[in-house]
């Protein structure tokens, strides 16, 4: 057996189907069989049991696989270590990037990275920021950009903080906010709750007429078209013409959402994840990025 048995053993378990699998190993069915009857007389084991519905792995099939797991990724561990001893940056890195950061931060720095670094095989998962956390904790990535807070043993430090602001459109700025819609959007539980201490400390209850849609610039398109007012970052306020005010709570403090650089501790040691916390830390300097000139301070 040798690494190709590796990969079609994981996609075979992930397709439980022949057809498909085939497909992704780009091999004939007939030559696909053909490997899995070699292995089976290899080992003298029967690898798998098939049916109209697919396939599944006998028990010694489910042994074999997980070995074939484990030495795969052994073998990905080694590969990475000799290229970390090469003297250049390179290698893989695999970053998650929480879906705001991704969309409004992520493209200008993943093409300045990539010029200065052109070695390096990026792979970059976005996605909510518990769910990329979650992966952090399993271990499937070396470094995330997760906004919100979340508890971490490993290396973490403040990328930027940003203001919550209220946006409307321009002809509403003087309404009172209980006179017209409240667009909410989809947002994790820490910030969910800080939204909602925000609306209670100015006295706004929930509406049997509210809308709640699933993404910031959903939101915000909401709003430029005057269905309502929100509560949005400031990250996706560029080029937003209508009314921003950054929000404040009642002690007088600023309402702010962080954004933070996690990363593993074995992973640290890595020249491309070194490269890459760089290069993020030189585009956040100073970590606070202020208020934008556009941006008014009546809220």
């Amino acid at each position: 057996m040798d690494e190709k048995d590796f990969e079609m053993l994981s996609i075979l378990n992930a397709t439980r189907n022949i057809t498909r699998a085939s497909e992704q190993l780009y091999m004939t069915q007939s030559a696909l069989s053909k490997r899995i009857k070699a292995i089976e007389k290899e080992l003298d084991i029967k690898l798998l049991l098939r049916s109209r519905q697919g396939i599944r792995f006998t028990p010694a099939g489910e042994a074999v696989l997980a070995h074939c797991t484990a030495a795969a990724e052994e073998m990905e561990k080694m590969r990475r270590l000799l290229d970390s001893m090469q003297g250049e940056v390179c290698g893989t890195l695999n970053a998650g990037i929480s879906v705001n950061f991704a969309k409004y931060r992520l493209p200008d720095i993943l093409a300045d990275f990539h010029s200065r670094y052109p070695k390096v095989h990026l792979h970059i998962t976005t996605g909510q920021s518990r769910n990329l956390y979650r992966q952090m904790q399993d271990g499937s990535l070396d470094v995330a950009v997760l906004r919100g807070e979340y508890p971490w043993d490993g290396i973490q430090f403040l990328l930027s903080q940003e203001h919550i602001c209220l946006i409307c459109k321009e002809e509403y700025r003087d309404t009172p906010l209980s006179d017209y819609l409240y667009i909410s959007h989809k947002t994790d539980t820490a910030q969910t709750a800080m939204i909602t201490r925000w609306l209670h400390e100015q006295g706004i209850g929930p509406r049997a007429d509210g809308l709640c849609v699933d993404n910031i610039t959903t939101c915000m398109e909401m709003v430029r078209r005057g269905l309502g007012w929100a509560l949005l970052p400031e990250i996706a306020l560029e080029g937003f013409e209508g009314c921003i005010r950054p929000c404040t709570f009642q002690n007088g403090e600023p309402f702010t959402r962080r954004t933070y650089m996690f990363c593993q501790q074995e992973a640290k040691a890595l020249p491309q994840v070194q490269a890459f916390i760089k290069l993020l830390k030189q585009y956040h300097q100073g970590g606070y990025h202020g208020t934008p000139s556009h941006i008014t301070r009546n809220a």
